[in-house]
């Protein structure tokens, strides 16, 4: 997934991409030609046959097209929302998918990716296209979701989920959790030593200080009492715990079933679901139980962070990208 899953305290977290690798070859001209050809013949294909197709086994011409004719179909965001992930619904899950790369070469991971996701690049690629009307337009917003101030580089993306992601996109979404849990809610103390996680797992130097903060959450035995409160478009984050510590371990949208009860949509192994909350509560209970039985110290569903879609989402803009190597404005 997008490296925005925190582990507790000064620890790394284990999903993010991995240490530097050679850049891709360059492109072949035979298969430079073959992708321009596909490309021509996905900008001609019958719009109906592209509608009929998941997101996930589109052209990005195909998607530039299904991301403007969304816009148009339905005008209400959250709806738009709700039916661009459950359009991804059985797109098969995949760890480590996004990088900087050409951007950057410490990997060589593209900047996005259609025919997979984990959790974070799912609801990331999600929101991006809900507020978008061409592929763009798309690329833009989902850069301005991913970095801070959509810088891209990777001491600007946005990695942490409670203190990153969570923080950067406060235009985009607002944390609620302190208000459904209530006064005697729970909460959980995060620290996170940026420096330290860029210098060890992207041989990057930044010059970062120490971080502290005080989470909210909805322990999972509330969710049940507060769900009608949640609204189509908002953002979840699954809060885990392990040997005393918290943190977030996972991430996806609320979206309305039928009969209005609130469903948890995201991208999980092997592929991107929709369930109930009670269901994925229920399966994270026999998982854990199959751990206490194979003697395995698993993390611990605690609960979960609501965050709010904001109703006038205003997007800031994009910070211009200084040019490397030269003093700003040269």
């Amino acid at each position: 997934m997008r490296p925005v899953r925190a582990l507790p305290a000064l620890l790394f977290s284990t999903l993010v991409a991995g240490c530097a690798t050679p850049p891709a070859a360059p492109v072949a001209a035979p298969v430079a030609a073959e992708a321009s050809t596909t490309a021509q013949a996905a900008a001609t294909e019958p719009l109906d046959t592209i509608l009929g197709k998941p997101l996930y086994r589109m052209h990005p011409v195909e998607a530039g097209r299904y991301i403007a004719w969304a816009h148009e179909a339905e005008p209400d965001l959250r709806k738009r929302i709700a039916a661009i992930g459950r359009k991804n619904l059985g797109q098969p899950y995949r760890l480590n998918l996004l990088g900087e790369f050409p951007y950057q070469v410490h990997d060589d991971l593209p900047m996005f990716s259609l025919d997979h996701s984990d959790c974070v690049v799912f609801a990331e690629h999600t929101y991006a296209m809900a507020l978008s009307q061409s592929w763009e337009e798309f690329f833009w917003m989902l850069q301005r979701i991913r970095y801070r101030d959509g810088i891209v580089g990777v001491a600007t993306r946005n990695h942490y989920t409670e203190m990153d992601w969570n923080v950067a996109n406060r235009w985009l979404v607002t944390d609620i959790s302190a208000d459904l849990a209530g006064a005697d809610g729970p909460a959980y103390t995060m620290t996170i030593d940026r420096a330290r996680f860029l210098k060890t797992r992207h041989h990057t130097d930044a010059s970062i200080p120490v971080e502290t903060s005080r989470q909210a959450y909805v322990p999972k035995e509330r969710v049940a009492a507060i769900a009608s409160q949640l609204r189509e478009g908002d953002l979840v984050n699954v809060i885990s715990t392990r040997d005393g510590q918290y943190w977030a371990s996972h991430v996806g949208l609320v979206v309305l079933g039928p009969d209005g009860e609130r469903h948890f949509l995201h991208s999980s192994e092997p592929q991107v679901r929709e369930e109930t909350f009670e269901s994925y509560i229920a399966r994270a209970a026999a998982r854990e139980e199959r751990n206490r039985q194979a003697g395995k110290n698993g993390q611990v569903l605690a609960g979960f962070k609501f965050l709010r879609l904001n109703d006038d989402i205003v997007v800031p803009p994009m910070a211009p990208q200084p040019r490397p190597g030269h003093p700003a404005g040269a």
